[in-house]
């Protein structure tokens, strides 16, 4: 149950990246108001694939999550070292404008579901084999 749990919010959360990045591919940096020209829009494009990439690669750990770990934690630093930039440009700026709701997402969220695909992927491999309701007993030879 616990890992449906995880299942259902990584897929819920990686809407946010894939999206959000979607949009940036499709408008470019119209989708954050005035023309700043060529350069920046291509810059905007670019990044906005990055970022619905890092959603693709969250909804590729979903169906095996807990064997995904390195991928998680792989992703989960890429968000959050983005998030620290957004951070760095709220201080320079005081403002992260229309998006500073996302730093909830890259600073705290992201990381959260990070260690619980840890614990998760503990569980996991804590668990039984399949078909035995109860760890294998060792043989009377190894009590010798």
């Amino acid at each position: 149950m616990e890992r449906r749990a995880l299942q259902i919010l990584i897929a819920i959360a990686a809407l946010v990246p894939v999206l959000g990045g979607g949009v940036g591919v499709a408008h470019g940096a119209l989708a954050f108001g005035a023309w700043p020209g060529a350069g920046a829009d291509s810059q905007d494009r670019y990044l906005s694939g990055l970022l619905m990439a890092i959603g693709l690669a969250f909804w590729w750990c979903v169906p095996k999550i807990e064997k995904r770990g390195p991928t998680m934690r792989l992703m989960t630093f890429l968000v959050v070292v983005g998030g620290l930039s957004r951070l760095a440009g709220v201080v320079i700026t005081g403002d992260a404008g229309k998006l500073g709701w996302t730093l909830g997402m890259e600073l705290f969220v992201a990381p959260a579901l990070c260690l619980w695909q840890a614990r998760v992927s503990a569980l996991a491999s804590h668990r039984p084999p399949q078909g035995s309701s109860s760890p294998p007993r060792p043989s009377r030879a190894a009590w010798s």
